[in-house]
């Protein structure tokens, strides 16, 4: 037996009753288990009759075993019959559990708020009219060449921006020398922003052998805080100037750049195309964005705290991921900048917020249009995902149930029911092509642009942690 009442605005208490029959069975079951477990003198272990047990220690040794079987089937089965859909971990209160008598107990639980959903089919959006331009091709043959480009040293000249400038440095702070402030054979590539402000504009203009007074601020944020806010003065020798030789942009380039194409001519067409096609997708991927963003504004749900604060969790996972794959922890990205994590996490609250509201939208939306998912969508989402081993090497089946164990059936499920929502509001939307707002806006990109090699150098306290 269960009944529920409302206690807050998305916050419901639900009172539920297990059956005698389903107690008894519990506490006996119990005392199966327990029963292995105890030495009482005057009997062999495991063979202590119920009634002794219950004298010597007390009926309540059954209990803890026979909650963990009837709490989870029974709560989850009042959360079914009674519709609710939770959203947190619930709060249980011990009301009753004794033999012979009904267990009885207390759930506290946020559940999903309701959605006042706006008229989402014919939501209106505007889209910019975009497409390729040979300048967007140009652009990014120049940046095949800008990756390809050989430094070559430079001995008559001096150091201007890009160049990569190898030099000996020593800080001091009011004449004193500083920990990290000494380095030899340093490469800085000039205006990448590495080092402390003003420190690489000022290596402009140098030669090979010389040697300047390079003046410098640290940040008041700077990580380390003896050095926050400090005046500095570097002595840096300039012993090597390497500038980058841009291919010339020509058939024999093309020819060392893939084996696909031999000519210029035919290697710029596929690059149209693609770019194409990468703008097509991401016109489509900002499309959908436009559109769940409209209906989400246009609907009325209130948030509750532990959904932003999941989503809050979503964002730094996926930002943790990123920061690993440049060599860093998300604490130790947290030390670096002012106010740490907590700051970054009210920085991306709203954010967070309006993610979680367009989830809620979109999970009403999927509620009211009665989404279904089959069996053969499910098996062909699997068929995707596993598509980049051998066809004779997959087996639907296992991996399916592998999916299962792991509970990951329900989520593909749910991803397929968002898409098909997805798909149902923008194949109803009304697209308001506009007139591109500014030119230049395009930046079509086929692949990541690879970072040029640099050499590695030790850390010092001169490289602009500020940011």
């Amino acid at each position: 037996m269960y009944k529920w009442e409302k206690i807050d605005t998305n916050k419901v208490c639900l009172e539920i009753e297990v059956p005698v029959t389903e107690v008894n069975e519990a506490l006996e079951k119990a005392y199966k288990k327990v029963v292995k477990k105890l030495a009482v003198p005057g009997f062999r272990k495991g063979k202590v009759p119920r009634k002794i047990i219950e004298n010597h220690y007390g009926p309540e040794i059954f209990y803890e075993d026979a909650l963990e079987m009837l709490v989870d089937p029974s709560y989850a089965k009042a959360v079914k019959e009674c519709e609710l859909e939770p959203i947190n971990k619930p709060e249980m209160e011990l009301v009753q559990i004794e033999k012979d008598k009904p267990l009885l107990y207390k759930v506290t639980v946020d559940v999903k708020p309701e959605v006042e959903l706006c008229e989402y089919k014919g939501i209106s959006v505007d889209r910019e009219k975009k497409e390729i331009t040979p300048e967007d091709v140009d652009k990014y043959l120049s940046s095949l060449r800008e990756q390809h480009a050989r430094l070559v040293t430079v001995d008559d000249g001096e150091v201007a921006e890009k160049d990569l400038a190898v030099i000996d440095f020593k800080g001091e702070i009011n004449g004193e020398p500083f920990e990290g402030g000494t380095g030899e054979n340093y490469s800085l590539e000039i205006g990448s922003g590495s080092f402390i402000e003003g420190f690489e504009e000022q290596l402009k203009g140098a030669r090979k052998d010389e040697t300047r007074q390079v003046k410098v601020t640290f940040p008041e944020n700077y990580t380390k805080a003896e050095l926050a806010g400090k005046d500095a003065v570097f002595t840096v020798t300039v012993k090597e100037i390497k500038r980058p030789q841009l291919p010339e942009m020509d058939d024999a380039f093309i020819q060392e750049l893939t084996e696909e194409f031999s000519t210029l001519e035919d290697f710029k067409a596929d690059v149209e195309n693609k770019l194409k096609e990468s703008l097509r997708h991401r016109e489509k991927i900002s499309l959908e964005s436009d559109v769940i963003e409209k209906v989400a504004e246009n609907s009325k749900v209130e948030v509750p705290e532990v959904l932003v604060e999941r989503e809050l969790d979503n964002i730094f996972g996926e930002f943790e991921y990123y920061l690993r794959m440049q060599g860093l922890s998300l604490e130790q990205y947290g030390q670096m900048v002012e106010g740490g994590l907590k700051k970054l996490r009210d920085e991306r609250r709203e954010e967070a917020s309006s993610r979680a509201k367009a989830n809620l939208v979109l999970d009403a939306i999927i509620k009211k249009e009665a989404v279904e998912v089959s069996e053969e969508e499910i098996d062909q989402k699997i068929n995707e995902i596993v598509r980049g081993q051998k066809p004779e090497d997959v087996d639907v089946v296992k991996i399916k149930e592998q999916f299962a164990k792991q509970g990951r059936i329900d989520i593909i499920a749910h991803e397929i029911r968002y898409r098909k929502v997805i798909d149902l509001l923008v194949e109803h939307a009304e697209i308001i092509e506009v007139e591109k707002k500014e030119i230049g806006k395009t930046e079509p990109v086929v692949e990541e642009k690879a970072e040029p090699v640099k050499e590695k150098t030790e850390e010092s306290d001169i490289t602009d942690s500020s940011e």
